[in-house]
């Protein structure tokens, strides 16, 4: 009997995880084929996620608990769910509803097939318009910057091979773009599109910070367009400002009494100036706070507790 692991993270779902677990659990019913584990990652929550999980967890066996010492984040919790995970093939998803585990039979079945993955691109949502047009150009921002083919509008939802976890595994990043990486090694796809429901309760715990992070990290974890663009441009503009100084040098020459220096120009140019060193300082200092992460090497996350491993 082939194993299938779910993995999922939660931080103050308190509302949605007894329905999420009631719905895993009619999916596992339905497929008497395979042999199932559930692991739920709980990212310190504070409004009685955690109790619900370990009342969940004495009523059944399949679900495995780990609670964090504190929130790790978004990025690095589901991350250590995944490694912790020992099926023939892992299943991430939300928590929060966004991600229909009624998805699940779709994913294996296609992974039945041959694929060793089998990613959900969200190719229409039910949030609002302007934000899911922001994220779809985000996405084809980083795919067109970036040395390898992304998957556009993946957020990670679908079904991966032991085959790309142990890879997952060998690479032992501490601050994982798992959505990269999937296009990274190179396996053989399959996607799947979904429309994305509403989340039906609670809030978001994305906000803006959490999601410049994650934009930020798609960019410097497969692309180093930006600091080469920083040096054409610099180089680029360098010898503009030198040829229009040259210019306003042999037009002052000729005409000395009616030109008139003037600060107008010195001003805007130095503000213009100044303005593109520090854009390009700050993305700079992306790919230095990513490598120091790099170095640092610290774990994903620290337990505090774990149930029914």
């Amino acid at each position: 009997m082939k194993k299938i692991s779910i993995i999922a993270g939660t931080y103050n779902e308190a509302e949605n995880i007894d329905e999420f677990i009631d719905r895993l659990r009619k999916v596992i019913e339905s497929l008497p084929q395979y042999g199932f584990e559930v692991i739920i990652i709980d990212n310190a929550s504070i409004d009685g996620t955690d109790e619900k999980l370990r009342t969940l967890a004495s009523r059944y066996s399949w679900l495995k608990v780990i609670i964090n010492a504190r929130n790790f984040g978004h990025i690095r919790s589901p991350y250590h769910a995944l490694m912790q995970a020992s099926g023939d093939a892992v299943i991430g998803l939300a928590s929060d509803l966004q991600d229909p585990p009624e998805m699940i039979p779709q994913l294996i079945a296609e992974w039945e097939k041959g694929a060793k993955a089998v990613v959900c691109v969200k190719k229409s949502s039910e949030e609002s318009p302007l934000f899911f047009l922001i994220r779809r150009g985000y996405y084809a921002l980083v795919s067109k910057l970036s040395e390898t083919k992304l998957i556009q509008n993946f957020t990670g939802f679908g079904l991966y091979d032991k085959a790309i976890v142990d890879f997952c595994r060998k690479v032992a990043d501490p601050y994982p773009y798992f959505r990269g990486q999937i296009s990274e090694i190179g396996l053989s796809i399959k996607e799947i599109p979904y429309r994305q429901p509403l989340r039906k309760r609670g809030i978001t715990k994305n906000n803006f910070f959490t999601l410049y992070d994650l934009a930020m990290l798609g960019i410097t974890s497969h692309s180093k367009v930006p600091l080469r663009l920083a040096a054409m441009l610099g180089f680029s503009m360098a010898i503009l400002s030198l040829l229009v100084a040259l210019v306003y040098l042999i037009y002052k020459l000729i005409f000395w009494y009616s030109l008139p220096v003037g600060t107008a120009p010195l001003v805007i140019g130095l503000f213009f100036f100044a303005s593109v060193q520090l854009f390009f300082i700050g993305i700079l200092g992306e790919y230095i706070g990513a490598i120091h992460t790099q170095v640092l090497n610290r774990p994903l996350v620290v337990e505090k507790e774990r149930i029914n491993f």
